[in-house]
């Protein structure tokens, strides 16, 4: 309403302006060429006045007549106010009042020396002149004997007064111009204010609406048809404030599941363009929504079979579900929904991705299953073993008093591996479930590691392997005494088994920085110069019944889970290992424990 009342103002007074501004135009043009064509006349009568003369053939007749035209020049234009200009019929100027005529051009191409040719005619024309620097008027007329042109005299005089004059008009004329512009203005706004004001609050209100200000009201003061008009909006606006209240509710609530979801979720147009994705369908495709949102799916250059899915589901019209891997940015295994949108059941509208990363579910089955095959394997031997001599024995060797001891020691040794394999298995179950509490107490590392000497060094005699210690008096921290023994034992008994007669197994350990927090730990180090493990074994050392040599690891005894208890048991601890081994020099078991645990 407030640019209606604006229109209307300007209309009235650009009409008005219109008006004046064509009157002044038609005055001032014909003010100014009234006021030439009286110089104009004026100056063709003085002309003629000069030519009733006979100067010219005094002049002609002259010892100079260039030095004769030019003082006859100035003395004309002392006379008249005029500049005077002599030319001979060639154009060649004689004499000039203002300049130099040796410095003058050729006049005979001039417009009014072209014009005062013709019989019985002056010549005029306007023009800027380059010699005084102003618009001049020129006027000429032919100096003739016996109807033969002898040369040309010329007038000007300078137009310079009659701008002046016209522009100090064209001032007057705009300074009243502005002032009427002000008055209609003035006028008519106030005119269209009074006539418009009651609709103008209705409009602003209903512009604050349209821009969401759900709580802007018209005020209520008439009971006319703008106080209805206000009425109806006001409870527009109570309505769509409720409506928007429930909407935004809504959008809050989707929108908090979405980024909450632990499944990626991506919308696409009917065009096919992404128009939604949550955070975590950011983190599987590798990309950041602003670089997803309004693009085709082809444009993203994501996963190409999950491409490939999505052209199908728009071809086809039709839910599609496949499990897939994708390696960048990191691998995930995802089992892959995509559903088709319709509008009211029959207008397709798009599709909706959801991706379930069940990278942790597959890798948990595949440990399962090999943790199943390994245990049932592991067990199958010594049950083997003891099957088969069993049935020796039942067979007759049982009469053999020799042959059935040396049997029956086999049966026994394998019935101890078979309980340790169990006991490790069980034990191993409950430190991955975390159903073993840890009692942590101080300890003196070195005294602690003493005691563990003391019970291994028959077992390094037996092999004429020497135990070195080398730990400092004042090494403390905080652990649980009988999980770390188990740490020490599984170790050394490892170092032992693996290194052969006459090596070393050495324990060593220091309080250090720890390079990822503010706080010291403890590194302890034990270093065998046994067979070592191959590089390519490295990674896998700590694995659940992985063996370097499998034949080795049964002679010794083992069961292949020592490592991995070890490994579990240290990160209870919230501590760290890893190992460092160099074939055929041996292997060292680096762990990393807090002094103080939290």
């Amino acid at each position: 309403m407030r640019r209606f009342r604006i229109r209307l103002t300007l209309i009235l007074t650009v009409m008005i302006g219109i008006t004046v501004m064509g009157a002044g135009l038609f005055a001032a043009n014909e003010l100014r060429s009234s006021y030439i064509q009286s110089l104009e006349n004026s100056l063709k009568r003085e002309l003629n006045l000069i030519l009733m003369s006979s100067f010219w053939e005094e002049g002609m007749a002259a010892d100079d007549p260039v030095t004769h035209f030019t003082t006859l020049s100035r003395q004309m234009s002392t006379q008249t106010e005029s500049r005077v200009t002599f030319i001979r019929q060639d154009g060649t100027v004689l004499g000039d009042s203002d300049h130099d005529p040796a410095d003058m051009d050729n006049h005979i191409a001039r417009e009014e020396i072209q014009d005062a040719l013709q019989e019985g005619q002056a010549g005029s024309t306007i023009r800027y002149s380059n010699t005084v620097k102003e618009e001049m008027l020129y006027t000429a007329v032919a100096v003739r004997q016996d109807g033969e042109v002898q040369g040309f005299i010329r007038m000007s005089k300078s137009i310079e007064d009659v701008q002046a004059y016209v522009r100090q008009l064209w001032s007057y004329l705009l300074f009243g111009l502005l002032i009427l512009f002000l008055a209609a203005a003035l006028v008519s706004y106030r005119i269209a204010q009074g006539l418009t004001r009651p609709l103008d609050k209705v409009m602003q209100v209903a512009g604050q609406i349209s821009n969401s200000n759900y709580l802007a009201r018209v005020p209520l003061k008439s009971k006319d048809e703008f106080g209805k008009l206000g009425q109806a909006i006001n409870t527009m606006a109570d309505s769509l404030q409720a409506q928007m209240n429930h909407i935004k509710e809504n959008e809050s609530r989707l929108e908090s599941v979405l980024e909450n979801m632990n499944s990626g979720v991506f919308m696409i147009d009917r065009t096919g363009k992404m128009v939604l994705i949550n955070r975590f369908a950011e983190e599987i495709l590798g990309y950041e929504a602003k670089e997803l949102l309004n693009k085709t799916y082809t444009e993203t250059h994501h996963h190409h079979e999950l491409s490939e899915l999505v052209q199908a589901c728009i071809t086809n019209r039709a839910p599609v579900r496949e499990e897939l891997t994708f390696y960048y940015p990191t691998e995930r295994m995802l089992d892959i929904h995509l559903v088709p949108l319709w509008h009211e059941e029959q207008d397709w509208s798009g599709l909706v991705v959801v991706m379930h990363d069940i990278t942790a579910i597959r890798r948990l089955e595949k440990m399962r299953s090999e943790f199943v095959a390994n245990v049932s394997h592991e067990l199958k031997t010594p049950i083997a073993a003891v099957k088969g001599f069993a049935e020796t024995l039942l067979a007759g060797a049982v009469q053999d008093p020799k042959t059935a001891e040396s049997f029956l020691q086999i049966i026994y040794d394998e019935s101890e591996r078979l309980d340790r394999l169990i006991v490790d298995i069980l034990e191993l179950s409950k430190i991955e479930s975390k159903r073993i509490p840890l009692q942590f107490s101080p300890l003196h590392l070195q005294s602690f590691a003493d005691r563990i000497f003391h019970v291994m060094k028959s077992q390094a005699s037996k092999k004429q392997i020497d135990l070195e210690l080398d730990i400092a008096d004042d090494v403390y921290l905080e652990a649980d005494e009988d999980r770390l023994r188990q740490i020490f034992i599984n170790l050394l008994s490892n170092g032992i088994n693996y290194t052969g007669a006459g090596g070393k197994v050495k324990v060593n350990a220091v309080c250090v920085p720890d390079s990822t927090s503010d706080q010291e730990v403890v590194r302890i180090s034990i270093a065998d110069t046994g067979i070592g493990i191959p590089k390519k074994d490295l990674p896998r050392i700590f694995e659940r019944f992985y063996r370097v040599d499998k034949a080795r690891s049964r002679s010794s005894g083992g069961t292949g889970l020592g490592l991995s208890i070890v490994k579990h048991l240290v990160e209870l601890h919230n501590g760290r290992i890893h190992v460092e081994s160099e074939q055929g020099l041996g292997t060292t078991f680096v762990i990393e424990l807090p002094v103080l645990q939290s």
